[in-house]
């Protein structure tokens, strides 16, 4: 009778979710970065031809204002060739900020020529770090040519409240240079932007009042008091 009852009880939950109209989101996380290069283009082409209909996706300023892909506002020892081809060593990286070279500067260092030690069948391959901005444009092109659908980005903006001025702007000027290049690419209701930094996602929200907004959350405080720090209830509430 047990067994009866199990199989019945399987056969409604899938039943439920069989009949629900949500979508299933398949995020692409820094592009496809079991394959290749995590944050570049080529990941993303990937994670697109793998069948994801979002490309989650990091991003940091350079000295010059422009809003970089990267995962860290310097060039991590894990994944980074500095321009003379040699390894960047842990304990020098933070020495390879980003938010103090030009763009012009960071397109000298390999991303992708080492591989990454936490994903070994990941491609090698030598790639640099995209501007937000060629993204945009060339994953879009790349789905029109191969017919696929227009994927979302999830965007994270990068910051922490001891950066400020150091490895990233204050949050109202990232606000604004990351706004202002989504907007540019006319993709405002494809992107949700998310942060651990609620200073930037306030920032935004001022910017744009409806711009999809993801809240994500490392600590233990609970859901009240974070979004109490907030401010405001975002779109979403991304926990550890």
């Amino acid at each position: 009778m047990k067994r009866v009852l199990i199989l019945v009880f399987l056969l409604t939950v899938a039943n439920v979710f069989s009949q629900s109209n949500r979508p299933f989101s398949i995020e692409g996380h820094r592009g496809a970065r079991g394959w290749l290069p995590e944050n570049t283009i080529p990941s993303f082409k990937k994670a697109l031809d793998q069948g994801a209909d979002t490309l989650e996706l990091d991003v940091v300023i350079t000295k010059d204002n422009k809003v970089l892909v990267s995962h860290e506002p310097w060039f991590s020892s894990v994944i980074s060739l500095d321009p003379e081809g040699n390894r960047i060593l842990a304990e020098k990286q933070r020495e390879f900020n980003i938010f103090k070279m030009t763009y012009a500067e960071t397109q000298r260092f390999d991303v992708g020529s080492i591989g990454n030690k936490d994903f070994p069948e990941q491609m090698k391959m030598k790639v640099t770090k995209p501007l937000l901005s060629d993204v945009f444009k060339e994953i879009g092109k790349y789905a029109r040519e191969n017919r696929l659908k227009l994927p979302r980005y999830n965007v994270e903006i990068k910051m922490e409240r001891n950066g400020d001025g150091s490895f990233n702007p204050t949050p109202d000027v990232f606000a604004k240079l990351v706004y202002d290049e989504i907007k540019s690419a006319k993709l405002l209701k494809q992107v949700i932007v998310q942060s651990f930094d609620p200073r930037v996602l306030q920032e935004m929200r001022k910017i744009k009042s409806d711009l999809p907004l993801a809240f994500l959350v490392s600590n233990k405080d609970g859901v009240e008091k974070n979004l109490m720090n907030l401010g405001f209830d975002p779109d979403t509430y991304s926990p550890h």
